[in-house]
């Protein structure tokens, strides 16, 4: 009973400082980025890759293999060490969207690779063109009408790791030139 009670209490102040935050009247609405808007619907396991999705060949970080992550995704990422969990060819898009449901915009999230992008083909993608999200890596995200706003053919990592406290498994996506070795 004592520890469901601490469980109540916790959920109680967190949701009250979250509402708090929300509501504050000093910050000026506009687009969340995407580490502002992944820090609070993130699943902490990713899941499998999706179906079709080409293993590399000779990746320069094979799975297994720790590394130390130099993107800025989400809060804490940024030199956190990881361990590589897939390694895949294909293309990946920074896409901007708005929520399934409503929200905030969502500019410049990285990644969504083009197997998680209903009808895409496999041709890469323009810039700028007007895509529908199949990826589910946060609420809203999947069935979102999108803009792609960059793409990279690099190698494509699903990375385990720990950052300010919360473990995330399998998470999607890094590419390689987001990543260090680990020394």
């Amino acid at each position: 009973m004592k520890t469901s009670l601490h469980a109540i209490v916790a959920a109680l102040s967190a949701l009250s400082l979250a509402v708090l935050t929300a509501c504050s009247p000093s910050e000026e609405p506009s687009a969340a980025s995407h580490a502002e808007h992944s820090s609070h619907d993130h699943a902490t396991d990713g899941g499998p890759a999706p179906v079709g999705i080409a293993e590399a060949e000779s990746p320069t970080f094979p799975v297994g293999t720790r590394a130390v992550l130099r993107a800025d995704h989400m809060p804490g990422m940024d030199g956190a060490p990881a361990t590589i969990a897939g390694a895949y060819d294909t293309v990946a898009y920074a896409v901007s969207y708005t929520p399934v449901g409503g929200g905030e915009p969502v500019t410049n999230h990285k990644w969504v690779v083009q197997e998680e992008i209903k009808d895409a083909g496999d041709t890469p993608l323009p810039d700028g063109a007007t895509v529908t999200l199949e990826a589910d890596h946060m609420s809203g995200m999947q069935g979102a009408e999108a803009t792609i706003d960059s793409s990279t053919a690099e190698t494509v990592y699903m990375v385990d790791y720990e950052a300010d406290g919360m473990k995330m498994a399998n998470h999607k996506w890094v590419v390689e030139s987001e990543i260090e070795p680990y020394t």
